[in-house]
């Protein structure tokens, strides 16, 4: 173990003795141990090492961080059979107070208070398990829909603004520094023919017309612990939470639920759509979002649907130009596979766009009915 994890969690306001510290969890930005401690009846601690190059303002991330987790537990103190103390995360200041505490190498460590009895899954296999995740992500919008939303930084600047991703992506093609771009004509083409369409978001939100809210920016279905039973207990993951557009965070989760392939499948062919996964998270977000979401707020989920494959797309396949810097690849061409199959992805779900907007306005309207106020 490259640090000396004791020495760092003493710096902390914990109780209890150490019995045994183990790498813990799946993410691949931020180190994490489980911290445990002797007697059982001490849940333990989580503590990370917070990436300083992906977020290089930690001080204004862990201000983000102390706001969210603040204000959830405000407003669930006040809802009737809620467990703010279980249901969000809590920090554990150092022993001077502070939020983080940075070692002499600079890097920056936080601790939480661990939950126990909680599991989190990297890939939604029910309909119970989608169902629970647009609920628990509609409720967690839900709850901040109230805090101001200006009280945030942005700790990945621009993190799903499309018409930057063009930008850097038009860059990488016109210094063309690997000399690829004679390999992706077809994706360029493919990514020049939706510029319009695409920006619409961004676009509508820059006019007014959408507001901006406080939003996840990262709603993989790992990023909710679930209770013994199945049921959504706690999001996590908050580094990413910051202003932004509902239909990003609705996009986002859908993008992998509804793919029946991974991420960077080969064979396009395999890319095809879960439809009934996509009708159970849309039910589960409305079960929450309802109460909140504007009339332009709900036309444009489906636009994030698209969006989001087309902008991680983008992402890859800018990567694969400039010559892999950026994502971890296992093989050659590892990016140019992941933007091909985004982008198959895409096809599909331009395919059954319909379909796909005809649910979410289907399920929308059973919350506008006088029964089910």
């Amino acid at each position: 173990m490259p640090y000396n994890i004791s020495e760092i969690v003493a710096n902390f306001s914990t109780e209890g003795e150490i019995d045994t510290i183990i790498p813990f969890g799946s993410g691949h930005i931020n180190d994490t141990f489980r911290i445990k401690i002797t007697g059982s009846d001490l849940p333990g601690y989580l503590l990370q090492r917070v990436n300083h190059y992906v977020f290089v303002n930690v001080p204004a991330l862990m201000n983000n961080v102390q706001l969210v987790t603040e204000h959830l537990k405000k407003k669930l103190i006040k809802a009737p059979g809620s467990d703010p103390e279980n249901e969000v995360l809590t920090i554990v200041r150092t022993k001077d107070n502070k939020l983080f505490f940075q070692d002499t190498d600079d890097n920056y460590w936080r601790m939480y208070l661990f939950l126990k009895n909680t599991k989190s899954y990297d890939q939604v296999l029910t309909e119970n398990q989608a169902y629970e995740g647009g609920k628990a992500f509609g409720n967690f919008q839900l709850l901040l829909a109230d805090l101001d939303v200006t009280l945030l930084a942005e700790t990945i600047p621009g993190f799903h603004n499309v018409t930057m991703r063009l930008d850097k992506f038009n860059k990488a093609v016109l210094v063309d520094g690997k000399d690829r771009i004679k390999e992706v004509l077809p994706e360029l083409r493919f990514i020049v023919e939706r510029v319009e369409k695409m920006t619409s978001i961004l676009n509508l939100g820059k006019e007014g017309k959408l507001p901006l809210r406080i939003i996840h920016n990262d709603t993989k279905f790992n990023n909710i612990l679930l209770d013994v039973h199945d049921h959504a207990q706690c999001i996590i993951d908050l580094d990413t939470v910051m202003p932004g557009y509902v239909a990003y965070d609705f996009g986002d989760a859908i993008r992998t639920i509804i793919n029946t392939a991974s991420e960077d499948e080969p064979d396009l062919s395999k890319i095809n759509l879960n439809i009934s996964l996509f009708k159970a998270y849309t039910e589960g977000y409305f079960k929450s979002a309802h109460h909140f979401l504007t009339d332009l707020e709900v036309e444009m989920l489906v636009m994030g649907v698209l969006l989001i494959p087309y902008m991680q797309g983008v992402r890859f396949l800018t990567d694969y130009i400039e010559g892999d810097v950026y994502y971890k690849t296992y093989f050659a061409g590892h990016n140019l596979q992941r933007t091909r199959a985004q982008f198959q992805l895409l096809r599909k779900l331009e395919e059954q766009h319909a379909i796909l907007d005809q649910i979410i306005h289907e399920v929308s309207e059973t919350y506008k009915a006088p029964s089910s106020q």
